[in-house]
Formats: C-alpha cells, sequence, structure tokens
C-alpha cells in the first residue's frame, strides 16, 4: 500500500484498515500466514512437551551407590507436570485456532491470558529442573553438597535432554504470546473509559 493512499479508522470494538483495494484487503493475506504460524507454533510443543514428560518419567537409575528417580526431586515432578499440561493446552488451543471462525474480543483476551500463564508455568519447570541438575553436575562446596551426576551419569544425562527440550517449549510458547499479544492489540481498541460522575 502506498504512503498515504490508507486510513486508519478506529472503531468501537475493532480497527478497520481503510484503503483503495477495500477493507481490510492487505490485512487477510498477513492474517492466513499467520494463522498457519500460529497453529504450527501451537502443535510444535504437544509433541516437545510429552517427550519430555516421557524421558523424566521413564527416569530412573539403580547401582552400588543407591537409587534414584525422577520422583525424589520436587523440580522434576513439576516439570512432569507442566509438560503434561503445556501439551494438553497446546492441542486444544491448536484445535480452536485452526478452525476457520471470526476473532472476538473475549476470545482474543483468553488466548493472551493462557498463553501467557503456560509461558511462566513452563518457564519455572524449566529453570527449577536447570538449577537442581546444576547442583547435581557441580555440587555446592558451601553447604558440602558433592556431585550426584559422577554416580548416576545415565541419569543426569536424561534430565539435561528433558530440560533442554523443555527450554525449546519455552521458545514456543514466548513466541506463541507476542503472536497472541499482536493479534489482540492491533485488532482491538482499549476499552473505553466512562467519566462518573
Amino acid at each position: 500500500m502506498e504512503e498515504g493512499t490508507g486510513v486508519l479508522e478506529p472503531s468501537r470494538s475493532c480497527k478497520k484498515l481503510i484503503g483503495p483495494e477495500g477493507p481490510n484487503e492487505e490485512l487477510e493475506g498477513n492474517d492466513g500466514v499467520l494463522r498457519i504460524v500460529e497453529t504450527f507454533l501451537r502443535l510444535l510443543p504437544i509433541g516437545l512437551s510429552v517427550a519430555a514428560l516421557v524421558i523424566m518419567i521413564k527416569n530412573s537409575q539403580e547401582n552400588e551407590y543407591g537409587s534414584v528417580s525422577y520422583t525424589d526431586l520436587s523440580a522434576f515432578r513439576y516439570l512432569v507436570h507442566a509438560n503434561g499440561i503445556c501439551a494438553g493446552y497446546s492441542l486444544f488451543s491448536a484445535v480452536i485456532v485452526a478452525l476457520p471462525r471470526l476473532s472476538t474480543m473475549p476470545g482474543a483476551w483468553a488466548f493472551f491470558l493462557l498463553d501467557q500463564v503456560l509461558t511462566y508455568i513452563i518457564l519455572a519447570a524449566g529453570a527449577a529442573s536447570a538449577e537442581v541438575l546444576y547442583l547435581a553436575e557441580k555440587g555446592n562446596m558451601a553447604t558440602t553438597w558433592s556431585s550426584a551426576c559422577s554416580s548416576f551419569v545415565p541419569f543426569c544425562h536424561k534430565v539435561t535432554a528433558s530440560t533442554a527440550i523443555t527450554f525449546v517449549v519455552v521458545v514456543c510458547y514466548v513466541l506463541l504470546s507476542l503472536i497472541s499479544s499482536y493479534k489482540l492489540f492491533s485488532k482491538y481498541d482499549a476499552p473505553a473509559v466512562s467519566n462518573p460522575r
């Protein structure tokens, strides 16, 4: 669109771009690409979350030093639960986004808020697991904790893989949060403020 040929006309609930080719012609092409990217970003975490979840659930080791399982540490249990929640939400939201329908303001707000919440849930799970993994790898001399990963190498490798996959899910959710915020704030005006008298 050439500069100066279109007018941004705000309405009460939806912004419309009016140009020489008619309303919303240019924006509809971008919406199709954005919907494909968003659907892909909602489907990708399903497989990644399930992979991270399964790797962690099957992670246990027993040797002459003792036994260790993911259930022994609350950070790893949280990682399993968070990945399960993200996989379920990703499946549900991918189906909703893939269906052709009119976008509504309550729906856009719901996606925006849920994407934000899930981003923080999975980020917290990855960060907590990474912290516990770091302590298991390096130990802590100040508190006289020794490294546990030297005795349980396969266990630590699986925890590393599950945590790394979880951070890929975090990246997907950060991108989804950006997309849902763009869709919300580019299509809808801020709510009207009424002056009480």
